[in-house]
């Protein structure tokens, strides 16, 4: 039967192998149907797991904000006709954090077999090393850009996290993080704890747990790094 494989991809430059299994040279090797955010990032991540592979014999179907919901089932037709199909994020795991969920949901309604990959997610990965509450945690993917509404959301994260214990977990476009973190240094109680995960299994990998009144004075720059924020 053939599978809508979701294959993860590296978060950071290096050897993929150090963080995925080898079932994603063999399915990348044999699948000829991509479903992706963008196909030319997928296809250099596809030559670094494999430089063998006949990229032009290869057919990509783009899924991005601009996709409409209707061109979905087309991108699912070489499933339905007994082809593999891998659907490839942008970085991490498909269907965490981007668009991905929705041709994964399509492939359910169709009954079509779904088989996910084992690979990185910066969301979890981050959460094991922050030692905040892993068992029970929310990802609030990007908070409000206004100043105000983002002040008003990080209030109401704080009485989540004082109501149930619940981390809280976000993430900013990477040339506002330092403007993220002067925010929550300053709207939150200097006893909340902030932990700051940047360029996760990278080189120059950072991860670190502070209260606030800790943090103030001693944030590394962080002015467009990929970077996971978590509050407990």
């Amino acid at each position: 039967m053939a599978s809508l494989y979701l294959v993860p991809n590296v978060l950071a430059e290096g050897d993929w192998q150090s963080v995925m299994p080898a079932t994603v040279f063999s399915v990348l090797t044999s699948t000829k149907f991509y479903i992706v955010e963008n196909i030319r990032t997928a296809r250099r991540f596809m030559k670094q797991v494999n430089r063998e592979i006949d990229i032009d014999s290869c057919t990509f179907y783009e899924i991005n904000k601009h996709t409409r919901p209707q061109d979905l089932p087309r991108f699912l037709k070489p499933l339905e006709q007994g082809n593999d199909v891998a659907v490839i994020s942008e970085a991490g795991c498909p269907g965490v954090a981007d668009p991905g969920a929705d041709v994964v949901r399509l492939a359910h309604q169709k009954e079509l077999k779904v088989v996910p990959i084992v690979g990185p997610s910066s969301i979890l990965l981050a959460l094991m090393a922050s030692g905040l509450n892993g068992q029970n945690f929310a990802f609030r993917g990007y908070l409000p850009v206004k100043p105000n509404e983002r002040s008003r959301e990080l209030a109401n994260l704080e009485r989540k996290i004082k109501a149930s214990g619940q981390t809280q977990i976000f993430i900013e476009t990477p040339y506002r993080n330092n403007h993220m973190v002067e925010e929550i240094l300053r709207s939150c109680a200097p006893s909340t704890l902030l932990c700051i995960a940047a360029n996760i299994t990278g080189e120059n990998e950072f991860i670190a747990t502070k209260t606030v009144q800790q943090w103030k004075g001693k944030v590394p720059d962080l002015h467009k790094q990929p970077v996971i924020f978590l509050l407990g």
